[in-house]
């Protein structure tokens, strides 16, 4: 059993958020609807070799998502990447599969962001 802590880095003068352990960044953070933002995935399934791998997505709740796509990622220097838009002014959720429909998913937590709305308080 893979048993890892998560521990997110945000750099807020380069608006990024990266969970290392887990070989996660996501960029720009705060996402706010109606941005694009990029996912870039080293983690477990690119570390075990995977030909491809899927960003799974979807919006809402952490038990309840809608809007769930599965989105075929693009292998680059950094590592497997995908630049999409938000649409949804909820949550986002996220976790990824290869192509022989092995998951990482976070232990189950998946990643989740909420969504920044450009309002300033």
């Amino acid at each position: 059993m893979d048993i890892r802590e998560s521990h997110p880095t945000i750099d807020m003068k380069n608006n990024y958020s990266a969970d290392e352990s887990a070989g996660v960044t996501v960029y720009p953070t705060p996402i706010t609807q109606g941005e694009h933002i990029n996912v870039i995935y080293n983690g477990l399934l690119a570390k075990s070799g995977a030909d491809g791998i899927w960003l799974h997505y979807g919006f809402g709740p952490h038990n309840n998502w809608h809007d769930v796509k599965d989105l075929k990622m693009f292998k680059t220097g950094r590592g497997w990447e995908y630049t999409f838009q938000v649409t949804d002014p909820t949550r986002l959720n996220f976790c990824f599969k290869d192509s022989a429909n092995n998951w990482d998913n976070n232990n189950g937590l998946n990643w989740s962001f909420e969504i920044h709305h450009g309002k300033t308080y």
